[in-house]
């Protein structure tokens, strides 16, 4: 098989396993406690990331397995920022549809450009607002679900959470800039932060993991292992043997994917206004990514670590 086409399944690989993370999430708080299933979570992916840097450095027969301070100052930071993020994103998705979840949370792609000023692009064209614009009509659809009604607290959640990833991704571009950096140290670092968080808030309930069935751990798993660890080896391995704008636009199905897992696998509902809204979405983001992208080309900016290894803003995030 080609290189090429080797490094895109990949990449389609990685979004398709992001977009089946809010089916998973949402599968695991119906059994147990949105607080344990984050601890387990951010648990499993620290063990499993120290564990690789551990096999790394014995293989390289070298210490280049410590964090520096500078990776730890700044992993921490991020491990808190990110955090925020995924509470926001597990309380929601227990009170949405996966569906919704995936798309709602995708306006992370147009929110961010608004943010991040590292590349000092200078004021964005008018088309990119008329795309954010198509997103936000897309929010409402999605929030309406069977007709016009209040929007419901999983839908809103899902809303605060894509505006708090967006501070986090441009505050990783602004972090990471100039940096010499190692993504894994960083995604070690934040998986550990993490964990500490999540302890003492899940510690009264953390008893429900021993009584937690095979489907349970199952999907805990799921996500520390495949939609953390995994997906983020995956993607840096990728980007790196392809271009930015090639990679955008395939880990920028993920909504899509999270649309046809949760119907296809969750048994979730499509109505008309979640269709169109989908259909909004997806192409108010891409429509969104390419203005974006076109008007950063023309300025001639110096691209950012972030910029560089982040076409999604996930490659060092859990």
């Amino acid at each position: 098989m080609p290189d090429s086409r080797r490094t895109d399944l990949v990449l389609l690989l990685v979004a398709i396993v992001w977009g089946s993370s809010y089916l998973a999430a949402k599968t695991a708080t119906d059994a147990t406690p949105v607080l344990v299933v984050l601890f387990a979570r951010y648990a499993i992916s620290a063990l499993a990331c120290i564990a690789v840097i551990a096999v790394i450095a014995v293989a390289a027969r070298r210490r280049s397995g410590r964090c520096t301070r500078e990776e730890i100052r700044i992993g921490s930071v991020l491990g808190v920022t990110q955090a925020a993020v995924l509470v926001l994103e597990t309380y929601g998705v227990a009170h949405t549809s996966a569906a919704n979840a995936g798309l709602i949370i995708s306006l992370t792609i147009v929110l961010t450009p608004f943010l991040d000023r590292t590349g000092r692009q200078g004021m964005l064209p008018p088309r990119f607002f008329a795309a954010t614009g198509v997103c936000v009509l897309a929010v409402g659809l999605l929030m309406s679900g069977d007709g016009l009604h209040a929007p419901g607290l999983g839908d809103l959640l899902m809303l605060v959470a894509a505006v708090v990833r967006a501070v986090h991704v441009a505050l990783v571009g602004r972090l990471t800039t100039g940096r010499t950096l190692r993504p894994l140290q960083l995604t070690a670092i934040q998986t550990v932060v993490g964990s500490a968080l999540f302890l003492v808030p899940a510690a009264g309930e953390l008893p429900v993991l021993a009584q937690a069935g095979a489907a349970t751990w199952t999907q805990l798993i799921y996500l520390a292992l495949f939609c953390s660890v995994f997906a983020f080896l995956a993607q840096t391995w990728a980007v790196q043997r392809t271009s930015a704008s090639r990679a955008s636009l395939l880990l920028g199905t993920e909504p899509v994917w999270a649309v046809v897992i949760g119907i296809g696998l969750g048994g979730e509902r499509l109505t008309v206004a979640t269709a169109l809204g989908a259909a909004l979405m997806v192409a108010g983001t891409y429509w969104g990514q390419s203005v974006e992208r076109a008007h950063r080309a023309s300025a001639g900016p110096r691209r950012t670590p972030a910029e560089a290894k982040e076409p999604d803003g996930r490659s060092v995030t859990v």
